[in-house]
Formats: structure tokens, C-alpha cells, sequence
């Protein structure tokens, strides 16, 4: 595995918030909108000049919904499927704006024409390319995403940062344990558990009933870690306050479902990650002329300047 600064890009998180962020009266000549394009590529332009990453690898979904997910927990993601889909089948079209499905193959095109590789995994999210990527790399690694998800992570020894966009990628919050503490309570190890208990409604993971973040994080700074908090839930004469232990035992299944669903995999691609080479000749004139065809004005000159 190479070594120096890796930066992993969530792919969909970033080009959603720029078809969101980015106004749609951005076209190019056809009349294709191309906000989230545009956005993208600038995105990953003002990223690179920042950290300067010896490697950039753009993380993607191949399988946002995945079967073996949908298997443990049938309601994952259940709010994002297209009107009339089947909820049980990982087949199942997620609900995307009309005007960003014609652009998410532009997007893919134009990273490679400046050389950033698009890996995604058949059975497996972005999330899951991430998390095998971030731990084999031998060297820091800038996880850029908006999923809280992948707070699980951080670990300041690697270290393994999340650069997290909640606030805009501009404004980008740099998540090391130290923030994780200050925000939940709790440390970056700890927060795929945390998460497991709290729920997320956005992914459709309901959590065990009466346990929000705090009574997670209380919980964890007593017991460690969730098997330790199940272990206490079972002993009558540990700590654990009834009507929560009775939640946590009533819930025993879902939780051991939902603990699967929300922890990342670490072996869905090969770990082998090229240092990028500057730009040739070849790729400029490339990323350019790609420029001129989708009217994406200064956007190509920035990402080819931030590139080097």
C-alpha cells in the first residue's frame, strides 16, 4: 500500500449537496443542467488545493440499498425508494431528481479524465469502499462526507480524520476524537454502538425505544461498549435503569440486526491505491475540452490547478 496524505470522497453525499447547493440555472449549450457537475468538480478542486492528498479515490455507491442490509433491517432506507418499489429487494430505484440522474455519469467521467479512480463494489456503499480503504492505507486519510455514519472511523493514531460538510464543504468540520467527545460524549471507537442504539431516521435504523444520545452515551462511558451494555441488561442487579433494560431486551433481535446494518464493511475492495501522478498533457486538454462541452466555465482550470 502507498503511503502519504489518501483523500476518500463520499461521491453521492458530495454531489447531492452540490445539486442542492449549486443553482440550477447552470447549463450547458444542450440545456442539460449541470449544477451538481459543476459543484462536484469544484468541490474536489478546493479539497485538493487544501490538504494536497498524494491520493484521491472517489467513493461509490454501486449498491445503495444493499440485499444483505435490507435482509437484516427491511426498513432500511425504506424513505428513499422511488414511488412503487418493492422495500424488500435491494433492486429497488432510490428516489433521485430528475435533473441529477442525467449528471451522475458526467461526474464519473470527468474524475476520470484527471485521473481520480471511481471504485465501487457490487453488494457494497460508499461507506463500505471507504472503510476498507481509510484502515489499510499506510498514512493520514481525509474522509470527506456528510454521513455521520462514518465517524466510526476516526482514529487519531492513523490518523483517520472526517472532514464533515454538514455546514457546506467550504465550511467543513475536521472530525477527529477530540470533536467526537465534545459533540456525543463518547470516543470515535465507540460510536458505531452509539449509533446502533440512537437510531437514524434518515437511514431508516429505529434504534431501541427511550435510548436518544445521551442515555447512549451514559450508557457506554459505564459499560464500554454495547455488549457490555447487554450484559449489564441482563444482570438484575447491574445498574441499568428498568425501563431501559427492559427496552434493551425487548429489542435483543433488532439490535443485533441493526448493529450489522450500521457497521461499515472492511473488505469490500481491494486495498491498492495508486499515488497520483500531476496531470499530463493529455489530461488537461481532456478535462478542458470536457469543460468547453458541458459549459462548466473556470471549474476545470481550478480542479486543474489544484491537481498540479
Amino acid at each position: 500500500m502507498a503511503s502519504g496524505r489518501l483523500l476518500l470522497l463520499d461521491s453521492a453525499s458530495l454531489y447531492y449537496r452540490a445539486f442542492f447547493g449549486v443553482p440550477d440555472t447552470f447549463k450547458a449549450q444542450d440545456g442539460t443542467v449541470v449544477n451538481a457537475l459543476r459543484g462536484l468538480l469544484d468541490f474536489v478542486a478546493t479539497l485538493t488545493a487544501r490538504y494536497e492528498p498524494d491520493a484521491v479515490v472517489a467513493c461509490w455507491d454501486d449498491d445503495w440499498r444493499p440485499q444483505w442490509r435490507v435482509d437484516l433491517l427491511p426498513s432500511y432506507k425504506t424513505h428513499r425508494l422511488a414511488d412503487g418499489e418493492d422495500v424488500g429487494s435491494s433492486e429497488a430505484s432510490e428516489e433521485t431528481p430528475d435533473l441529477l440522474s442525467p449528471q451522475v455519469p458526467l461526474i464519473a467521467e470527468a474524475l476520470g479524465l484527471v485521473g481520480i479512480p471511481v471504485v465501487g463494489a457490487h453488494g457494497a456503499e460508499a461507506d463500505d469502499v471507504i472503510g476498507t480503504l481509510a484502515p489499510a492505507w499506510d498514512g493520514p486519510v481525509d474522509v470527506c462526507t456528510g454521513d455521520r455514519d462514518l465517524f466510526q472511523l476516526v482514529d487519531d493514531a492513523q490518523p483517520v480524520r472526517v472532514l464533515y460538510t454538514a455546514r457546506g464543504v467550504g465550511n467543513h468540520d475536521v472530525v477527529d476524537n477530540a470533536w467526537i467527545r465534545d459533540k456525543y460524549g463518547i470516543d470515535a471507537a465507540q460510536y458505531a454502538d452509539f449509533a446502533t442504539m440512537r437510531g437514524d431516521t434518515s437511514d431508516g435504523i429505529p434504534g431501541v425505544a427511550g435510548i436518544g444520545d445521551k442515555t447512549a452515551a451514559v450508557l457506554l462511558a459505564e459499560f464500554g461498549d454495547l455488549d457490555g451494555i447487554l450484559a449489564a441488561a441482563a444482570d438484575p442487579g447491574s445498574s441499568v435503569k428498568p425501563r431501559v433494560r427492559q427496552n434493551l431486551l425487548d429489542s435483543a433481535d433488532l439490535v443485533a440486526a441493526m448493529r450489522q446494518v450500521v457497521r461499515v464493511r472492511d473488505d469490500a475492495v481491494p486495498t491498492e491505491v495508486l499515488v497520483r501522478e500531476p496531470l499530463s498533457r493529455e489530461q488537461r486538454d481532456a478535462i478542458t475540452a470536457f469543460g468547453e462541452q458541458w459549459s462548466l466555465g473556470g471549474v476545470p482550470e481550478r480542479l486543474v490547478t489544484a491537481l498540479g
